[in-house]
């Protein structure tokens, strides 16, 4: 064969390969894109927590007090609330008595109506 239709030949060839690698590459790429969804997910919403002021701004009656500078409850509040855990401690409770709290309430159901929940123990 002649230097030039060798040269031809060869060009040919590498023409052919060029394009079934692009060929290859374009079908990879449609396959490998991630379908785009029809909407951003939606999150659900939190339950408002219980306001202490009224829409005049005068202070509405509160549920909770604030522990007494020693870390005891005030009367009538025996219900302990650490506000960095989000966990409250009834009395009799394991850990009742070694929990300094941030937050007193008159009742269990009132610190779960805030938005707390009961220790586990």
């Amino acid at each position: 064969m002649t230097p030039i239709g060798t040269a031809l030949r060869r060009t040919v060839l590498l023409t052919l390969l060029a394009l079934g690698v692009g060929a290859a590459l374009s079908w990879w790429r449609s396959q490998a894109t991630t379908p785009t969804p029809a909407q951003p997910p939606q999150w659900p919403d939190w339950p408002a927590r219980a306001d202490t002021t009224d829409t005049s701004g005068a202070a509405a009656e509160q549920a909770w007090l604030p522990a007494n500078e020693d870390g005891s409850t005030p009367a009538g509040h025996p219900v302990k609330v650490k506000e960095s855990s989000g966990i409250f401690h009834v009395p009799g409770g394991r850990f009742y008595d070694r929990t300094k709290p941030d937050r007193c309430y008159p009742t269990a159901a009132a610190a779960e109506a805030d938005g707390y929940r009961r220790s586990k123990t």
